[in-house]
């Protein structure tokens, strides 16, 4: 797969592709009451994924109210991203399509944050299948050096954080409609720096002082 694939290669491939597939609208987007911002250097951009289908991710709360905080920022854009069916992913995987986000089609790399919803345990080995079809290292050591963006999870599945230690750069410990605010504050600080290595520990420091907020590889 191609993870620096532009928005408009994406479209154009599903527009080829999604009638070979089952339910080709988990695929789209453009529901009613779904938020599509321009993506203007300014803003921080968020990555929401549920890492399950489409059916299972939409109905869960957690994830529509962080929707629904982050997006009412004018400098901040949030957007959601599922893991495909095995029919579409066969289809990506022959295609060279990377994981996209619903509302704009950019690969999952091209967010500044990825905010992954683990509101059970059975997600754990769905977030390592979702960060390989973004074309990401599964370990955070290996994420290091190049400007991949943060993966941040929560969920009762986070509540003890151990088993994903090895896998995510940031786990939120409690409500994350709580500290989403601070949480996005500083990575912006990380963006604006220009998400180098040594930036990268840097706000991983800064975020560590955030009350409910661990970062495992500190510890």
């Amino acid at each position: 797969m191609n993870p620096h694939l532009d928005p408009q290669q994406i479209e154009l491939t599903l527009e080829r592709v999604l009638l070979e597939v089952e339910r080709p609208a988990r695929y789209i987007g453009g529901e009613y009451n779904s938020i599509t911002k321009q993506w203007t250097a300014e803003r921080l951009k968020v990555a929401l994924c549920f890492p399950d289908i489409y059916d299972l991710g939409t109905p869960n709360l957690g994830l529509a109210t962080l929707y629904q905080i982050l997006n009412r920022h004018a400098d901040l854009l949030a957007e959601r991203v599922f893991l495909p069916w095995v029919d579409m992913e066969a289809v990506m995987q022959r295609e060279g399509l990377p994981l996209y986000s619903l509302e704009s089609k950019h690969p999952v790399q091209d967010f500044d944050m990825l905010g992954i919803s683990l509101p059970y345990e059975q997600l754990y080995t769905n977030t390592l299948h979702l960060l390989r079809l973004s074309g990401m290292p599964l370990l955070t050591r290996d994420r290091l050096a190049q400007h991949y963006p943060l993966v941040v999870a929560g969920g009762h599945a986070t509540y003890n954080p151990e088993p994903m230690a090895d896998f995510i750069d940031v786990a939120v410990l409690g409500e994350g409609e709580e500290v989403i605010g601070e949480i996005t504050e500083v990575v912006r600080e990380w963006k604006a720096s220009g998400r180098t290595e040594c930036s990268r520990s840097a706000v991983l420091k800064a975020l560590a002082q955030i009350p409910g907020v661990y970062v495992p590889s500190l510890y």
